[in-house]
C-alpha cells in the first residue's frame, strides 16, 4: 500500500505541470508577437504603437503565470486568459491599419 501512494505521488508531481499547461494560449502569444514584428519591420506600427502592444503581452503573460501558479488553470482562469489574449489581438489588428506609418 506505501508504494501505491509513492508512486501515486510521483506522479501527481510529474503530471501537476502538464495539468497546468496552456498551449493553446502560448501558440496565440507566439503568433501575436510575429504579428507585432511584422508590423515593426514592414512600418505599419510606430514605435509608441510597438511599445504599447509589447506591454499588453508582458501584462498577459503576467496574467497566465498567476493562473499556473497554483499548478492548476481553472476553467474561468482559461476564459479570462484567452479574453485577455482576444483584446490584445483586436489592439494589434487596429494599430496596424490605423493608418500611422513608422518614418
Amino acid at each position: 500500500m506505501l508504494k501505491f501512494v509513492t508512486v501515486a505521488a510521483a506522479l501527481l508531481v510529474i503530471a501537476g505541470p502538464v495539468c497546468a499547461g496552456t498551449p493553446g494560449l502560448d501558440q496565440r502569444q507566439h503568433n501575436q508577437a510575429q504579428r507585432i514584428r511584422q508590423g515593426v519591420h514592414s512600418g505599419e506600427l510606430t514605435r509608441h504603437e510597438a511599445g504599447q502592444l509589447v506591454h499588453g503581452q508582458v501584462q498577459l503573460r503576467r496574467i497566465e503565470a498567476r493562473a499556473k501558479a497554483d499548478g492548476i488553470v481553472t476553467a474561468r482562469e482559461r476564459i479570462r486568459l484567452q479574453h485577455r489574449a482576444d483584446v490584445q489581438s483586436r489592439q494589434i489588428y487596429r494599430q496596424k491599419h490605423d493608418g500611422q506609418q513608422r518614418e
